[in-house]
């Protein structure tokens, strides 16, 4: 049997248990692509694939990891978009534009302005600048890994001060 028909077999074996997977653990239903993402990665991956394990929990697994990466594709985008970018280039918005804004777009720079200088600068240099570590160290005269030290412990502000749980 060739691997493209091995695919194709567990394909129509798992793929309605991969589906619900994905749905349960992204709580959204727009999770074909993904399913379908899950069989691409697996054929591409088929010659490590051993036989220790059944081919369903390998499966589980390349899907675990792709759910993994879209939650945190899901909450980047939403940091971006909460981080309120302008088309051209990146800027803090005018009073006039802060106006017009969400409750949660307000209540999120806010939160920002609430938190320490270091933790201001960093977050709004790596996360709305979107710059490197490289490019922020420069910036402010920090090491790289003050840079990211700092913007880790501002990211972990933030989520608390907006409700969350540090270690989230």
């Amino acid at each position: 049997m060739s691997k493209e028909e091995k695919i194709s077999q567990w394909f129509f074996e798992y793929s309605d248990d991969i589906y619900q997977f994905l749905l349960y653990k992204l709580g959204s239903s727009d999770v074909e692509d993904l399913v379908q993402e899950v069989f691409i990665r697996a054929l591409k991956s088929l010659k490590t694939f051993k036989g220790n394990s059944s081919p369903k929990t390998w499966l589980y697994s390349i899907a675990r990891n792709m759910a993994i990466d879209e939650i945190r594709k899901r909450k980047r985008e939403k940091w971006k978009s909460l981080l309120l970018l302008n088309n051209e280039q990146s800027t803090i918005l005018s009073p006039e534009e802060l106006y017009f804004l969400s409750e949660e777009h307000k209540v999120l720079i806010a939160t920002i302005y609430s938190l320490k200088n270091n933790y201001q600068d960093v977050l709004i240099l790596r996360g709305m600048k979107e710059l490197t570590v490289e490019e922020t160290a420069n910036i402010l005269g920090w090491t790289e890994e003050k840079v990211r030290s700092t913007h880790y412990r501002a990211k972990q502000a933030l989520y608390v001060k907006l409700g969350g749980d540090h270690n989230e």
